[in-house]
């Protein structure tokens, strides 16, 4: 326990750090002193205010709240399959809700008005169910999480295919920008948004932790939360939901952001030596959170001014641990 906490003060320090060089790095950079005085004046007419309050501070928030809530998302997909190597981006769920996105995006432009927040997370949401409902239908039939997951990657190549096919017959500015969104990026951060995706965030990860002992007890196996009273249909019901409500609201505000909804409860795991879900459930949040920070000023001051897609970024780090993981369980079990 005394571990655990000492672990956990490390990740909150690790996540303030990085918040405070995401607000200090990039084009133009911006001095802590000149920080500390600008917040304490809240002066938003200078070059520095503007930059500060209007898009790096937003940009950073974003960034922590839905990195944590696409590692959550991916350890309760990780909890529903029993399997380490499902996540939203790997078994096409990001794609799925990428697709319906863009879909009524075009079509909402089309007849003459723009989608408002609501209107974004309801349509990734119903993206989400439909390819989950695929994946779900699928792993019905076939016994190796293996099969699944290529049958997840070809969904996914399917949902971006037809998003590509959007944007290159797209001829309004506004759907061109949806290039960048279907790549996955927080350049598009804006306070308006985070009205909604701060109460989602922290409400799906309340709803986690409360949920977190009929978690441990279904991890042991159904017919053991049978035994213990548990509804187990049910539960599975609200583990899909809930990580599909998640993972929609990130690909709603950021696009689809590959490996950190599979890589990050992994290195939480490995980390806290624990698989507990009270344990892992605020560990994922908090690496998720550290992760996408970490990414999003690699992503943005790497190369700057160009701006590299956040999803490229996260690929280079989460990709080699999702290699580990699947060569770490071939050795175990074969």
């Amino acid at each position: 326990m005394k571990r655990h906490c000492i672990l956990y003060a490390i990740l909150i320090i690790l996540v303030l750090l990085l918040m405070v060089l995401c607000i200090c790095v990039g084009s133009v950079d911006i001095s802590p002193f000149e920080i500390l005085h600008l917040f304490a004046s809240g002066d938003h007419s200078t070059t520095a205010g503007k930059i500060l309050f209007d898009i790096r501070l937003p940009r950073t928030v974003e960034a922590l709240f839905l990195g944590g809530a696409l590692a959550l998302s991916g350890y309760l997909l990780q909890t529903f399959f029993s399997n380490p190597i499902a996540g939203p981006y790997i078994l096409g769920i990001s794609s799925g809700a990428k697709l319906v996105v863009a879909l009524l995006m075009v079509a909402s432009l089309k007849a003459g008005f723009v989608m408002n927040s609501w209107m974004l997370i309801v349509s990734a949401f119903a993206g989400s169910l439909i390819a989950t409902g695929f994946v779900l239908a699928v792993s019905t039939r076939v016994r190796s999480m293996s099969v699944l997951v290529v049958c997840g990657v070809m969904v996914g190549y399917i949902c971006s295919a037809v998003t590509e096919l959007l944007v290159t017959f797209a001829d309004d500015v506004n759907i061109v920008n949806l290039h960048n969104w279907a790549l996955g990026t927080f350049s598009s951060a804006a306070w308006r948004d985070a009205f909604y995706y701060i109460p989602i965030s922290m409400a799906g990860l309340i709803a986690a932790f409360m949920i977190s002992k009929t978690m441990e007890a279904y991890m042991y196996g159904e017919n053991y939360a049978t035994t213990l009273g548990i509804n187990v249909r049910a539960f599975r019901t609200v583990l899909i939901i809930l990580s599909s409500i998640l993972s929609a609201t990130v690909t709603a505000f950021a696009g689809p952001v590959s490996f950190v909804g599979i890589a990050m409860p992994h290195v939480a795991r490995l980390l806290f030596k624990s698989g507990r879900p009270k344990v892992i459930i605020p560990a994922s949040f908090l690496m998720g959170s550290a992760f996408c920070l970490f990414s999003d000023l690699i992503a943005r001051s790497l190369f700057s001014p160009t701006e590299l897609s956040i999803s490229t970024v996260t690929a280079i780090f989460g990709a080699p641990v999702v290699v580990s993981m699947m060569i770490g369980r071939r050795k175990q079990y074969g």
